[in-house]
């Protein structure tokens, strides 16, 4: 006969099965070795019989050899233990797999915001940062990030790619508990609604014809968006640009959303053209001219300034 696991994922809300789990589970027996299964109440409510019992995989096998048992819930270490215990029978039953609910892309955020909720209370040092003490860790994740990304450590980004995730996840659940009023989701939702209002020829009836035609919408876009935020006033191109970046990549954000507007990109009057500033502002623009990124340019020859000493 068989032996039938349902599995179930913890992210996604108990009581939504799919439709093979609930027919072999209404066909029965049905065991589970955990008496608080979250799916319990709902299929009590459906008038699913399910027995709690001390987990035996080598007697479930045994058992399934004369008849049908479904098992509610197996973890990894379960399923080998019932392989090793099926491999060893000269008549073995025949196991399937059927999945009860699994995760979709993204499901693992779930336990993220699950993890901060927790250490949020119960870890004296979570409990007390603020978004002011925590805003030092935030760009220090970022260079992080960067830092992998510029060395090609694929595996490393990884890594790095969730503790900026886990910045973003701890200064919401900080909102959530403040004056600020938005938690997690209200960060998923505004991202999301940005990207589909920006994203029309995606999204909407827009046509385009290139990546040229999808930046000038962009910026077209966040045009209205400023308006919309200031009561009509259009403001300047350059509202927005966060001047605490570093030098190099402010200039080439500020010179690039003047370009994009047709504004121009030659510093004013008054501004000494000799000193050592503007010279760096001239190097930063012949390198936006040139197609380059004078931040990457620098900091790849930075770290063969860098490597000169790890080598000696």
């Amino acid at each position: 006969m068989s032996l039938i696991v349902v599995t179930t994922s913890p992210r996604v809300a108990p009581g939504l099965l799919s439709r093979r789990a609930w027919q072999v589970l209404e066909e029965g027996p049905v065991r589970t070795g955990s008496a608080d299964h979250p799916h319990l109440p709902y299929l009590a409510e459906a008038g699913v019989e399910v027995e709690v019992v001390v987990c035996d995989p080598a007697a479930l096998v045994r058992e399934a050899v004369s008849g049908t048992v479904v098992w509610l819930e197996a973890d990894e270490a379960l399923m080998r233990s019932i392989g090793h215990a099926a491999v060893v029978l000269d008549d073995p039953p025949v196991i399937e797999v059927v999945p009860g609910s699994y995760d979709l892309p993204g499901a693992r955020l779930l336990d993220l915001v699950s993890v901060m909720d927790r250490l949020r209370v119960e870890c004296p040092w979570d409990a007390r940062q603020t978004h002011e003490s925590l805003a030092p860790y935030l760009i220090e994740e970022a260079y992080e990030v960067l830092e992998t990304i510029e060395e090609g450590d694929r595996a490393a980004l990884r890594e790095e790619l969730g503790d900026l995730l886990l910045q973003v996840a701890f200064h919401a659940r900080v909102a959530a508990e403040g004056p600020e009023g938005f938690d997690v989701d209200d960060v998923a939702e505004g991202i999301v609604a940005k990207l589909v209002r920006r994203h029309p020829h995606v999204f909407a009836d827009t046509r385009v014809e290139g990546a040229g035609e999808v930046s000038a919408n962009w910026e077209t876009i966040k045009a209205a968006e400023r308006a919309a935020k200031n009561g009509g006033d259009p403001g300047s191109v350059v509202d927005g640009v966060p001047m605490g970046q570093p030098a190099l990549s402010l200039v080439a954000q500020l010179l690039r959303r003047a370009e994009g507007v047709g504004a121009p990109t030659t510093l004013p009057e008054g501004v000494p053209a000799d000193g050592l500033g503007a010279r760096l502002f001239e190097l930063v623009r012949q390198a936006q001219a040139a197609g380059l990124d004078p931040e990457a340019e620098l900091r790849a020859v930075a770290r063969a300034y860098k490597q000169r000493f790890a080598s000696r």
